[in-house]
């Protein structure tokens, strides 16, 4: 006999109103997003009323080692969550909980390997980085919090939270995400300012370090009060090398890592750029990324939310209402997102003085927040287009966008406009990428529509 739990589990991906099943998934994803997006920006913020450019520069540069995080988030987060998915849809709950003990093991395992290999080659990353002299010390400190300390933290509360959304708990997920985040914006000020400790950079990674283990707690508490309920199992005891598992996760989760290994590259080569017209515009090329990414994070929630509702539709057979729950979901994306970068384009210098009061810094920064906003109505074409892919376990369409977008087009793009018009061309690259690419995606979807409608 079916509990509770499954019965409502059953109506969110089966019955109820597709704008309703998108919403229920989706609103709680993008509004954990939109928290994770305000703390990474809390980090920017406080060490910005610091007015010192070093500090400010030292949490840009080290934004590629955080973003390579992600390479395991998306390997035993993704790939697990939307294996979870499709067997959850084919009613195979055996292969659901190895699934889950065998994506948390693997993170834990590979974030302390991060860990390890951050501290053993620390000299070697900062100069990847693109560190300076003047950026060395402030630079390490952070990353000695974010990295050295705090890696498993940070890799696993992302991993807890793909996990449980994917059985269609989404609130529960965000809540998890959103406890770390709001704990880490009420620590920022007491770490980061002179009233203070007065840590600077520092202070912004201890208070990042100690909100991801509250939310790592948050999300063992929960898996604990709901065991015997709950899809998702950490048990040793499940913890099985079967091929079929392995080949399902890595199959979806190798593509989106690599995706993301491309994208710290191609960010890494943007800083180093950057770092060669000094610390003012390292400085501000960091706060109108961060000011950037809230919208981003706004299309990559709701391309996330929508994961588990596509992958059990398209398992089930229930093409038409995976169908629906893409183009909804589309439509609300690019038209969202078309407003936001008007918005930005418009107001952008009011934008940087939220952040930061250095005028080289705010004019900098205008120019670069333009250049980077233009890209969000066709990223989020793409971000849609590849989360589908990822919840139909095609993972080598994923694989392909990411070759394209970084190593095709952004990166040469990078060159290519920094040579053309020196610094500011360098925020337009992502723009010519993200255009070309939302072509691509519209022209990938159409086939996989024709294809499992017919």
């Amino acid at each position: 006999m079916q509990n509770r739990e499954d019965i409502k589990k059953i109506y969110l991906f089966e019955k109820m109103p597709v704008p309703k099943s998108v919403a229920a998934l989706a609103v709680p994803t993008i509004t954990s997003s939109l928290v994770m997006v305000i703390y990474s920006l809390a980090d920017t913020w406080f060490v910005g009323l610091t007015d010192d450019p070093v500090q400010n520069a030292a949490v840009a540069l080290a934004a590629p080692v955080l973003l390579a995080f992600n390479a395991i988030n998306n390997l035993f987060g993704v790939g697990t969550s939307s294996m979870m998915s499709r067997a959850l849809g084919r009613k195979d709950m055996d292969t659901v909980y190895k699934s889950s003990a065998f994506g948390f093991y693997c993170s834990l395992f590979f974030a302390l390997m991060f860990s390890f290999i951050y501290i053993i080659f620390r000299s070697q990353f900062l100069e990847i980085l693109g560190v300076k002299p003047d950026t060395l010390n402030a630079t390490g400190r952070y990353l000695k919090w974010t990295v050295a300390f705090g890696a498993v933290p940070a890799i696993l509360n992302v991993v807890f939270a793909y996990m449980v959304r994917a059985e269609g708990s989404a609130l529960h997920a965000s809540l998890g995400t959103m406890s770390g985040c709001i704990l880490n914006i009420i620590l920022d000020p007491i770490f980061v300012l002179p009233f203070g400790l007065g840590l600077g950079a520092e202070g912004a990674g201890l208070a990042t370090f100690i909100s991801n283990c509250a939310a790592c707690i948050y999300f063992l508490i929960l898996l604990w009060a709901k065991r015997g309920r709950t899809c998702v199992c950490i048990s040793p005891n499940m913890f099985k090398f079967k091929k079929e598992i392995i080949l399902g996760i890595c199959g979806v989760g190798i593509p989106a890592s690599i995706q993301n290994l491309l994208n710290v590259t191609g960010m890494t080569i943007l800083n180093n750029f950057t770092s060669s017209y000094g610390a003012d515009a390292v400085a501000a090329m960091g706060i109108a990324n961060r000011i950037n990414l809230v919208p981003m994070y706004i299309a990559l929630g709701l391309s996330q939310g929508i994961m588990p509702l596509v992958s059990y539709n398209y398992a089930n057979k229930t093409y038409k209402r995976a169908k629906d729950s893409i183009v909804f979901s589309a439509g609300i994306a690019v038209g969202m997102l078309a407003l936001v970068t008007l918005v930005f384009f418009i107001f952008a210098p009011v934008f940087m003085t939220m952040f930061i009061s250095d005028d080289t810094i705010i004019s900098y920064g205008a120019h670069f927040l333009r250049g980077l906003c233009i890209s969000l109505p066709f990223m989020g074409m793409d971000f849609l287009a590849v989360a589908v892919f990822q919840a139909c376990g095609i993972g080598r369409l994923s694989l392909l966008f990411a070759i394209l977008r970084k190593i095709i087009f952004e990166i040469p793009f990078l060159f290519i406009l920094n040579h053309l018009f020196p610094m500011y061309g360098l925020a337009y690259a992502q723009f010519s990428a993200e255009l070309i690419l939302s072509l691509a995606a519209v022209i990938a979807l159409s086939r996989i529509f024709k294809k499992i409608m017919t």
